[in-house]
């Protein structure tokens, strides 16, 4: 009853069938192989475009790669409070951008608030030397609350962005489970409604390793393998994260993946939410379900073994937060996450009455 994290899955075997498949014989390193070139032209394919498009081995190199590549030095990235790229990452976004500056702006359930976005950018002006100069927003889909924005409301955000003649990046360390939940192509939910710059998931959600960045606009793009390399992220054995993706994009197989781990998220919150005693403060939309546990009922799951994060209850509107013998969790199902597994914890969270 692992729901910690999406990362604690090993990876589908499909992939490293795949992997196994690629380390036979010798093959052009450095991304020259056929099976980086194979990927390459699978994301092609799926997201109807031809961007320029850079293969790394982590989501967080992913994102700030991406961000160096299309924002100067020093420039300012909007974000959400409370985007990875703000909170989890370590600095790697303002390291790869050269001092670029992370601000964040609020907005309930995860979501960056239009009106707020307005405000925050008003604060910036442009061509006032003595402020930090806006290059680029950031936009986590899904968000770091398992919420999802509808394509109109991504439509809203890029419009904002564009007229403020920002690049709009979208960190889709999840992207596979929206695409998913909402059933639209890959292309409508990024550079269809305005999206210039995807970090692309893949590493969550079944591969061993693999990300992708992928420029829309080619020429915004012509940094992206110099950064890159300068970064110290391009592979002398590329064939590896080359046969992964290929592997994870052949016939749909990404979103198999992704569509399980929701199946079994809803499965997980529609018994959450029989309880009286549990609160989801908000729907489920993905792979994540974020919930108000009474105590009693986290000591019975975790001396069963149950394996949760406590989550930080300021993600929270303050009339909806934990009260003094509640906690806050967020519960992750994963490709991997057997029915068996939810079902189990269902029943003792029902025990602990």
């Amino acid at each position: 009853m692992n729901f910690a994290s999406d990362n604690t899955s090993g990876a589908s075997p499909h992939v490293l069938e795949a992997i196994v498949r690629a380390n036979a014989g010798t093959l052009p390193s450095y991304g020259g192989d056929p099976h980086s070139v194979e990927a390459q032209r699978r994301l092609c394919e799926i997201f109807a475009a031809e961007p320029a498009i850079a293969l790394v081995a982590t989501g967080t190199a992913a994102n700030a790669l991406a961000l160096a590549s299309v924002v100067p030095p020093g420039g300012v990235v909007f974000c959400h409070e409370h985007a990875h790229i703000n909170d989890e990452e370590c600095a790697a976004p303002e390291f790869y951008t050269a001092a670029g500056k992370l601000v964040g702006v609020p907005g309930e359930n995860g979501k960056i608030d239009p009106d707020a976005l307005r405000t925050t950018l008003r604060r910036f002006p442009r061509g006032v030397v003595r402020q930090a100069q806006g290059a680029c927003l950031s936009i986590s889909q899904a968000t770091e609350s398992g919420t999802l924005y509808t394509l109109g409301e991504l439509r809203e955000l890029t419009g904002i962005a564009h007229e403020n003649g920002l690049v709009v990046h979208m960190d889709g360390a999840r992207f596979a489970n929206a695409v998913a939940s909402f059933g639209c192509t890959p292309a409508a939910m990024s550079h269809e409604v305005g999206i210039d710059v995807l970090s692309f998931g893949a590493t969550k959600n079944g591969t061993l390793a693999c990300e992708a960045i992928l420029v829309f606009d080619k020429a915004a793009g012509a940094a992206l393998p110099f950064r890159q390399k300068r970064g110290g992220h391009v592979l002398s054995k590329g064939r590896f994260l080359g046969s992964q993706m290929a592997a994870y994009l052949e016939e749909g197989h990404w979103l198999d993946l992704a569509r399980h781990a929701n199946a079994m998220a809803k499965r997980l919150a529609d018994g959450l939410q029989l309880r009286n005693s549990v609160r989801l403060p908000w729907t489920r939309q993905v792979n994540e379900v974020f919930a108000i546990l009474p105590h009693a009922s986290i000591a019975r799951l975790r001396e069963a073994g149950a394996m949760f994060y406590d989550w930080d209850p300021d993600y929270l509107p303050v009339a909806q937060r934990p009260g003094p013998t509640e906690t806050f969790v967020r519960l992750l199902c994963s490709f991997a996450t057997e029915p068996a597994e939810i079902d189990r914890f269902l029943e003792l969270e029902r025990a602990a009455d």
